[in-house]
């Protein structure tokens, strides 16, 4: 037995692709789909693991997947993270959010969010330098070293991300929503091969961390 808090992680899946031009989360990235790739690392730092995808899938990714629940996600990325977090039993502690379009995330990734929320935090999320030179629309270039870019998987507790989420705001990532409603999010090294698969030339480059 362990008195440890409860990790359950939502792997939201529910996007169709629009940019890549399909639904990316079933494509097959070196010999393993990429929704499986994400599913199996939640699985192994996770007492549960809840996936949202097209409502459509349900029934045949609930006979696939190694899950602990598979839900129809909504019309929106928060909508659907509210779909998942209805199907993480009451007594979670913490909870992950992670895009399945992230499959290279390791499980040293989430040991990290997690661990972070365990000491005390409301939120964690994992970030990375910014390195190219960004500039404004309207002109002039912005100091990079005020910038990161931030992955999943996030880590929250329980009870601040589910109010965060309970007046059915929208927004990019769950962090914003827990900023929003007044609570701190930290910043823990991400990893540079966790990658999202947004177009084909990403799905090759996650190839290629696979090969090193």
């Amino acid at each position: 037995m362990t008195d440890r808090p409860s990790v359950w992680t939502v792997i939201v899946a529910a996007g169709s692709g629009t940019r890549f031009g399909g639904a990316k989360q079933y494509l097959e990235l070196a010999g393993a789909r990429v929704l499986d790739r994400s599913v199996a690392v939640a699985a192994q730092v996770s007492d549960g693991v809840v996936v949202v995808v097209p409502g459509g899938d349900v029934e045949a990714e609930s006979a696939r997947l190694a899950a602990s629940a598979v839900v129809a996600g909504g019309a929106s990325r928060a909508a659907s993270v509210r779909n998942g977090l209805e199907a993480v039993p009451d007594d979670a502690a913490i909870i992950c959010v992670h895009d399945a379009a992230r499959p290279l995330a390791g499980a040293d990734v989430y040991e990290r969010v997690v661990e972070e929320v365990r000491s005390g935090a409301a939120g964690a999320v994992p970030v990375m330098p910014v390195t190219d030179t960004i500039r404004r629309v309207d002109g002039g270039v912005v100091d990079r070293s005020t910038l990161q870019a931030v992955q999943t998987p996030q880590a929250f507790r329980a009870e601040l991300l589910r109010a965060a989420h309970a007046d059915a705001a929208d927004a990019t990532d769950d962090a914003s929503l827990v900023e929003a409603a007044g609570y701190a999010v930290f910043a823990v090294e991400g990893h540079p091969r966790n990658i999202k698969i947004t177009h084909p030339d990403d799905l090759a480059a996650a190839e290629a961390w696979l090969a090193t």
